[in-house]
């Protein structure tokens, strides 16, 4: 099965499967993503589940392949995945790092 390629700019994302190319809007993506207090103590879930993005990008960073993560949760699509992959991208994009021992500037 050939991979997705991705092109992160903009208020879009590229995404180009074997079959066709389709453009989605980042804005779309997100709305895959939900904040609530009441649910899962606030955490950033993908909309309808209780699946933390935490625990989607967790799946991915211990090597769960996107075929894998959809095959145990029949429930989720592809797009719920990238979504949760935009969130945390998003998410650092603002953020500041102070390597431990140095001043901040």
């Amino acid at each position: 099965m050939a991979s997705d390629q991705h092109i992160f700019g903009g208020p879009y994302i590229y995404i180009k499967r074997a079959s066709n190319s389709i453009i989605v809007n980042n804005e779309e993506l997100l709305e895959r993503i939900t904040i609530n207090p009441k649910i899962m103590v606030g955490k950033p879930v993908i909309r309808g589940t209780r699946l933390t993005v935490e625990y989607i990008l967790g799946l991915l960073a211990h090597g769960i392949s996107m075929e894998a993560i959809l095959e145990e949760y029949p429930g989720l699509a592809k797009d719920d995945i990238y979504a949760s992959l935009l969130f945390a991208s998003k998410s650092l994009q603002d953020a500041s790092f102070v390597p431990l021992g140095a001043e901040a500037v």
